[in-house]
């Protein structure tokens, strides 16, 4: 019988892609997975976008607030970063303030509470039982002067009205509580109308103004109760304009203002005038500027919103290429937006005529 032997074949080689079909593998497998995060943008890494336009944005952390991550909303509440102008806006106020005082003369010093903070500015007009705008300066709730609003009293003393700034403890000296400080402003308030007279002011015809965290505090005076916080009538402020201020302190109190203002569930609820427009009754301007930050933006575009809303008058002006200083350099000016409106509010022009 004769075997057969069976001889198993030699194996076949593989050959090994060269170094540039490897390359080549590898750079379509990763086109194909750029593709697919493309095609699907939950696979993509976020990018901030509420941030001034010249810093260069990063990765979104965990949001805080809306779409804000942490860094965005400290951004959004910080308006140096968004206006590269304002030392050189200081600086025209000021000089347009000297001139002013230079014309006018220095103003009355006049208290209006019993703490050394608690002064006012009065610039006044000839007119007898004429108008009082009281004026509430901005700076963070840290910083800022009546003496540096007196560049806005001219335009009102040549219309036939008196000019007030007020002073008040700044929240580093109220040891973090703004709550304080708005005790401080609805006195003054209630000052002027109980004095009004003396200094020949209407007590009927009262105004409020304030701009940023004066904005803010202008807010919370309109919308107090004030025959249960002063025993004076609910209609002791006739008009009021809030200028880039802010109207619900929650966001607020995420943002970077929280390593200086210390913010409680009172605090945040007392004085968040959106929060209280029942309490509203007088007309009221809201303004801001294109160039604010988001948040800014947002503030005062959903407050003028919210009082329309509950049915109450409301005009809102919006100022294009202004940034939040820019705004505050047109108040005082009867020739601009917000120096019209205020004008009209108080049923003057710019000849003093009521």
């Amino acid at each position: 019988m004769t075997s057969t032997r069976s001889s198993s074949a030699a194996p076949s080689r593989v050959s090994k892609p060269s170094p540039s079909r490897r390359r080549a593998v590898v750079g379509s497998a990763l086109a194909a997975a750029l593709g697919m995060v493309l095609r699907n943008p939950a696979h993509a890494q976020q990018m901030q976008t509420h941030l001034a336009p010249w810093v260069k944005p990063k990765p979104k952390g965990p949001t805080v607030f809306l779409d804000y991550d942490q860094e965005e909303l400290d951004a959004a509440y910080t308006q140096a970063d968004w206006s590269r102008n304002q030392a050189e806006v200081a600086s025209r106020n000021a000089q347009k303030s000297a001139g002013v005082v230079a014309r006018l003369g220095a103003p009355k010093r006049l208290a209006y509470g019993p703490s050394d903070a608690e002064k006012l500015d009065l610039y006044a007009t000839k007119a007898a039982r004429a108008p009082i705008q009281v004026f509430i300066h901005g700076g963070a709730w840290r910083r800022g002067s009546a003496n540096s609003a007196a560049y806005q009293a001219e335009m009102y003393v040549d219309a036939g009205a008196h000019f007030i700034a007020l002073d008040f403890n700044n929240v580093d000296e109220t040891k973090g509580s703004l709550l304080v400080m708005a005790q401080q402003v609805r006195r003054a308030v209630a000052w002027v109308y109980r004095n009004a007279a003396t200094f020949g002011g209407d007590a009927q015809r009262i105004y409020i103004s304030g701009h940023s965290s004066g904005g803010h505090l202008a807010g919370v005076v309109l919308t107090t109760d004030w025959q249960r916080e002063a025993g004076l009538p609910s209609d002791t402020v006739k008009g009021g304009l809030c200028a880039s201020g802010m109207y619900d302190l929650h966001p607020v109190s995420l943002s970077a203002r929280a390593g200086y203002v210390k913010f409680t569930r009172e605090m945040i609820e007392a004085l968040s005038s959106q929060r209280h427009l029942d309490k509203l009754a007088a007309p009221l301007i809201v303004a801001y500027g294109t160039l604010e930050t988001p948040e800014f933006q947002r503030q005062n575009r959903e407050f003028a919103a919210a009082v329309k809303a509950a049915g109450k008058p409301v005009e809102l002006i919006v100022l294009q290429g202004c940034n939040h200083f820019e705004v505050q350099e047109t108040l005082g000016n009867p020739y601009g937006p917000v120096g019209r409106a205020v004008l009209r509010q108080m049923k003057l022009d710019q000849r003093g005529n009521a």
